[in-house]
């Protein structure tokens, strides 16, 4: 996942206390500073270790068992930190993998079997990367290196470790006088032979799936060159794929023996009349909550596939996200847009500062009769996560919880966050412990990680907080594969100056 790039790079940030958020991660803190909820007979994850990596950009994790490593993406240095956790209450910064020798930068990572798949952007963004696979006890010489699609930004093994699947975000240049084919890149580990899968086949379902929400949108783009599939996840069987394509608000679904796109999931938008949120920085309140007329697209980043009971389901982590380019962007404030007097007879009040005038809004959709003004107010993510079915059926969405749990309090959530996606949920992933399952959601922005019991996937439980900087990436350790026999999660934070892997343990 490729971040900070241009929404106000990390200046959002700015304040963040370094003694409340890598130093003071006090492990078992609830949403109130309380332990958590009590009186469920549960586990908390307690602090174990933190490993700082200065004014490198920890991205995204994969752990080996075999060699008792992590191996964490850093853009910053174009470089792979590998980083030994066999006592992972001391873990040890060993040596770095030199990406300049692949491309451009590193994306992502992900380990199976002994291996360690590395995402590889190329030296020209816009041309196809490449997947360099490593033996983890062989970090010297590649044992393949695979083309793959423009700017695959997510790579991750099937978990049976037939398959490396890659998403190849697309992303256009600057000028926006390049637009790469977004794709899926599928390759066979046994020979190491990929197939690049596009969505070709559905630009004569445009029409249909933007009525449905989907967002087609880049100048004179059809719908397979503007998809930009951002984050992977697959069933536990293996069989299927479901991808997110942040920037369209959908999920796509892979059929991975066939190797072929079989549906793609427009996801909507959540109606802020409905329920209240804090929507500008400029009000002089933190968490003021209040309704507005507003759609927001969910754009999820990170999704991750679980199961209860047998049945599949997807949890999103809703970010939001814009293109805003030299060439083309649709980025506004409220204040920018010209109003429909019909549909906002009092656009004056809402496009005041304190109101609606600094919410980031896009161009790109409102415009309902042609006409030149914006009939409906769209923004940018829904500020939440949320749970589906595995043909796209919402069947739960935190709504505002994340500022109803009182994240303003602790001085790590800045008032100038309110007008552009809030705590900015960008990590997710899920784990099993006995009986329940959990999941555990990153908010990159007020820098907490939450953990959920979603036993009940439509009453989830709030369980815990962490308290970290800047939590990009997520990544759980089962007691059979840690080296503590413990369950283990480690948190990516990108926060320059204060990167940092946090080690929680359970």
């Amino acid at each position: 996942m490729v971040s900070c790039d241009g929404e106000d790079g990390m200046d959002g940030m700015n304040g963040v206390d370094g003694a409340d958020g890598a130093n003071g991660i006090d492990g078992i803190e609830g949403a109130d500073g309380t332990d958590g909820i009590d009186g469920e007979g549960l586990t908390f994850f307690s602090t174990l270790s933190q490993i700082s990596l200065g004014d490198g950009v920890p991205e995204i994790s994969a752990y080996d068992a075999n060699t008792q490593q992590v191996f964490s993406t850093n853009s910053d240095a174009a470089e792979v930190d590998v980083i030994d956790i066999s006592d992972p209450g001391n873990p040890e910064l060993m040596m770095a993998i030199d990406i300049t020798a692949f491309g451009g930068n590193v994306n992502s990572v992900a380990c199976k079997n002994g291996m360690l798949a590395i995402a590889v952007e190329a030296a020209t963004a816009t041309d196809n990367g490449s997947i360099v696979v490593f033996e983890t006890t062989n970090l010297t010489t590649p044992m393949a290196q695979i083309t793959a699609g423009a700017l695959p930004d997510m790579v991750t093994f099937t978990p049976d470790g037939t398959y490396i699947l890659a998403a190849n975000e697309g992303e256009p240049n600057d000028e926006y006088t390049i637009d790469p084919i977004g794709s899926i890149t599928v390759i066979e580990v046994e020979t190491m032979t990929p197939t690049q899968v596009f969505f070709d086949s559905f630009n004569t379902n445009e029409e249909a799936l933007e009525a449905e929400g989907f967002r087609v949108f880049g100048p004179g783009a059809d719908l397979s060159t503007d998809v930009e599939p951002e984050y992977i996840t697959v069933s536990s069987d293996s069989q299927t794929a479901f991808i997110a394509l942040q920037e369209n608000n959908g999920i796509a679904k892979l059929d991975i023996a066939s190797k072929t796109i079989t549906d793609i999931y427009p996801l909507g938008t959540k109606d802020y009349s409905e329920i209240a949120f804090d929507l500008s920085d400029e009000d002089g309140i933190i968490g003021n909550l209040q309704t507005w007329p507003v759609l927001s697209f969910y754009q999820p980043d990170a999704i991750d596939y679980f199961e209860i009971g047998g049945t599949g389901y997807i949890i999103t982590a809703n970010e939001g996200d814009a293109r805003d380019y030299d060439g083309y962007s649709e980025e506004e404030r409220g204040d920018d847009l010209t109003l429909d007097p019909t549909a906002y007879p009092d656009a004056t009040s809402l496009q005041l500062p304190e109101n609606l005038g600094r919410l980031k809004v896009t161009t790109a959709n409102g415009d309902t009769d042609g006409d030149g003004d914006i009939d409906q107010i769209y923004g940018y993510g829904a500020r939440s996560f949320s749970i589906w079915s595995t043909s796209g059926e919402l069947l739960f969405d935190s709504g505002n919880e994340f500022t109803l749990m009182g994240l303003f309090d602790y001085g790590n959530y800045p008032e100038n966050r309110s007008d552009d996606k809030g705590t900015e949920p960008e990590a997710v992933t899920t784990y099993s412990d006995g009986t329940d399952t959990f999941a555990i959601i990153g908010l990159e922005r007020s820098g907490d990680v939450l953990v959920y019991n979603i036993n009940d996937i439509f009453n989830p439980r709030f369980v815990q907080r962490l308290r970290n900087t800047s939590p990009e990436g997520l990544l759980v350790v089962s007691p059979e594969d840690s080296p503590n026999g413990r369950t283990l999660l480690i948190v990516s934070n990108e926060f320059p100056g204060n990167a940092s892997l946090n080690i929680y343990y359970k």
